[in-house]
């Protein structure tokens, strides 16, 4: 059975964690002028690297041999309903909370320049989300992270409705929309689990509660309804390249770094353990709609041509993988889903801030407008190519090692599943490398395209950062896979033990 909880260690990192950023985020807001811009950006950089610090200590001094919660915080909140601020990490959501923080960094500097109005808001919106994240994962109490939860749709929704493109108003209409349509259901499940765990909110009570089959199945299609819009599977995922085709690079990159896994960590946290039985048996429609994703959709991203668009559409391949991985139920499947959670928001993430990077200089996402880009950007090249190969899955890069890991797991589940499964590998191939060829190489058939200027040096350092994550998680992925295996060898105890 999953463990419970260990002892606090006593320091509520996981407290600053949370509200470091938010803290700053609402300085920056009172402090922040745009006639001092130098002053909002240096206060912003400030609150993202203290959010970050104080992750640190969660790695650090993380117990690698239990699957027990860690770091464990709680006060009473709500004493009518016994909701209380509770926290903790265990192996599974330690990593997506530095994630967080690491990625959060990384987008207040890719903002320093190019933001030049409003730059205060736009940079506390993404402080304020970088801590409603934090909660998402932290969260052990049910009510606590639904509040985090749809919490963090206000500061994305702001992001991209204000500093977005010309359909900004649209994409982030549709965005809310789906995503706190789906998530009403989830409160309605949230409410009948406080009811049959005999009125409480305590999400480890919940995953150790008895429910008979059908609640069972009632409960995850609830939980579904908010969880599949948001990682987004197909098809319910329409929103996603509309949002991120009108976000600005920063909310594009923590779009897909981040807030994609919050419906991939609910499956976890939730679906699996406290649906066990609903879970194995809805387990081929999971496996199915994940293999239209990684299938069909790698050929819609194939047809693109605004690259914002086709890496929208390889990220919903990619989280197919991940939803493909969870429902296979074996430890490569499961660990392998998790790291390419992780590698996702790497190399997304990156593609996404490359793509800012030519927008800044030429105001077109256009694949047929540029052409030749190596000529006279050889080192946004290379970083270019680098990501792109590692969003097709090369050896030695982490978009490699997640889905190996899955695709081992899926063979061991079923041959033809994992043969389905092995043709994302030929798809995000074609389209990555295709956008490559005809963005990066050949001759310069656009004169604007002659006028660009290589990247400056806080580019090439933001760029640079983010390729030594890929490659340091593609050579060596084994700090990544320890931290999270006790803690996925129980939860597939837990689900196994549970089976009828």
């Amino acid at each position: 059975m999953m463990a419970s909880e260990m002892a606090s260690n006593n320091f509520p990192w996981l407290t600053l964690a949370i509200f470091v950023p938010i803290v700053f985020g609402l300085l920056v807001l009172a402090l922040g002028r745009d006639d001092r811009p130098c002053l909002t950006r240096g206060l912003s950089l400030i609150g993202a690297v203290a959010g970050f610090l104080v992750t640190i200590p969660l790695y650090t001094g993380f117990d690698k041999t239990t699957a027990a919660m860690q770091f464990v915080e709680k006060a009473s909140w709500i004493e009518s309903f016994n909701v209380n601020y509770h926290l903790g990490v265990d192996g599974i959501s330690v990593w997506f909370v530095l994630l967080t923080a690491f990625i959060t960094i990384i987008v207040v500097a890719a903002g320093w320049e190019v933001i030049t109005n409003r730059v205060s808001q736009y940079m506390a919106a993404f402080l304020i989300l970088s801590g409603l994240m934090v909660g998402v994962f932290a969260a052990l109490d049910g009510l606590l992270f639904y509040v985090f939860f749809e919490a963090t749709l206000i500061p994305m929704y702001i992001i991209v409705g204000v500093w977005g493109g010309p359909n900004r108003v649209y994409a982030a209409f549709k965005f809310f929309l789906y995503t706190l349509m789906g998530s009403l259901l989830t409160l309605v499940a949230f409410i009948y689990l406080w009811n049959a765990s005999g009125g409480s909110f305590d999400i480890l009570t919940w995953q150790q509660t008895k429910l008979g089959y059908t609640p069972q199945i009632l409960i995850f299609v609830a939980l579904l309804a908010a969880f599949a819009v948001k990682v987004p599977m197909w098809p319910v995922h329409t929103w996603l390249p509309d949002a991120h085709v009108e976000a600005p690079t920063g909310g594009s990159v923590v779009l897909a770094a981040i807030m994609l896994k919050l419906g991939a960590y609910g499956f976890l946290r939730f679906s699996l353990p406290i649906a066990p039985d609903a879970s194995h048996s809805l387990a081929g429609m999971m496996i199915a709609l994940s293999l239209i994703a990684v299938i069909y959709i790698g050929l819609v991203a194939i047809v693109q041509d605004d690259m914002k668009k086709l890496v929208a559409y390889s990220s919903v391949a990619h989280m197919g993988f991940v939803t493909l991985g969870f429902f296979i139920f074996n430890t490569a499947g499961v660990e392998g889903a998790i790291v390419q959670m992780i590698s996702h928001g790497f190399v997304s993430g990156a593609m996404f801030l490359c793509i800012g990077v030519l927008y800044d200089r030429m105001h077109s996402r256009r694949i047929a407008d540029y052409g030749g880009v190596i000529n006279v950007m050889p080192r946004f090249a290379t970083f270019f190519v680098l990501f792109s190969m590692a969003n097709s899955g090369l050896p030695a890069t982490s978009g490699f090692v997640g889905e190996f890991m899955v695709i081992m797991g899926a063979v061991e589940h079923n041959f033809w599943v994992g043969l389905l499964a092995a043709t994302a590998l030929i798809l995000g191939a074609s389209y990555s490398l295709w956008m490559v060829k005809r963005v990066v190489f050949g001759d310069i058939t656009n004169e604007h395209v002659r006028e660009m200027s290589d990247l400056n040096r806080r580019e090439f350092w933001i760029l640079g950062v983010m390729a030594i994550a890929v490659l340091y998680m593609g050579i060596y992925p084994k700090p990544f896979t320890d931290v999270m295996h006790v803690s996925v060898e129980a939860l597939l105890q837990h689900v196994a033990v549970s089976k009828l």
